[in-house]
């Protein structure tokens, strides 16, 4: 656990609780492939309806974090499944630096923890959705959110 962190729930009282996401890279070092980062997570998305009944929604790569909205089931442990998408982003990025002989560090690439937050009835997943979606152009990567091209929605997620 992460210090000055308070402790994760042990209980969710929603049946299908929509969680906003946010992990970020060891001391904000870039990730070597934002391309290979994406296919890993979309890929990982994808699985992760079959295998966890675990819905990715939105999300957005950032070239040191990546912010995601993810739904699933009371009996999903979320701490899991992020650590496996970590995981996953990991060895492709990992096997990308490889084949490539790019340098790519041991260590891990990803900071410890994450952010999470259970989007309440009253929240709205769009409003969210468009201040995370603009992060590229407040930081100065592209003039206009939809030139970005680390972004995207693996499942349809209605708020409802």
């Amino acid at each position: 656990m992460i210090k000055e962190r308070p402790h994760r729930l042990d209980l969710i009282y929603i049946n299908q609780p929509l969680y906003f996401v946010t992990f970020a890279t060891r001391d904000r070092r870039s990730i070597p492939s934002l391309d290979h980062a994406q296919l890993a997570l979309e890929q990982y998305g994808h699985c992760a309806i079959a295998k966890f009944n675990v819905a990715l929604g939105r999300y957005v790569i950032m070239p040191d974090h990546v912010h995601l909205f993810v739904r699933g089931g009371r009996n999903v442990t979320l701490s899991s499944w992020i650590g496996g998408l970590k995981r996953a982003m990991s060895v492709a990025l990992l096997k990308e630096a490889q084949a490539t002989r790019l340098p790519l560090q041991s260590r891990s690439l990803w900071q410890p923890g994450f952010f999470d937050h259970i989007l309440r009835s009253d929240e709205s997943y769009a409003e969210k959705w468009n201040y995370v979606r603009d992060n590229p152009v407040r930081a100065g990567l592209v003039q206009s959110a939809d030139d970005w091209p680390y972004q995207g929605e693996i499942v349809v997620i209605d708020r409802a």
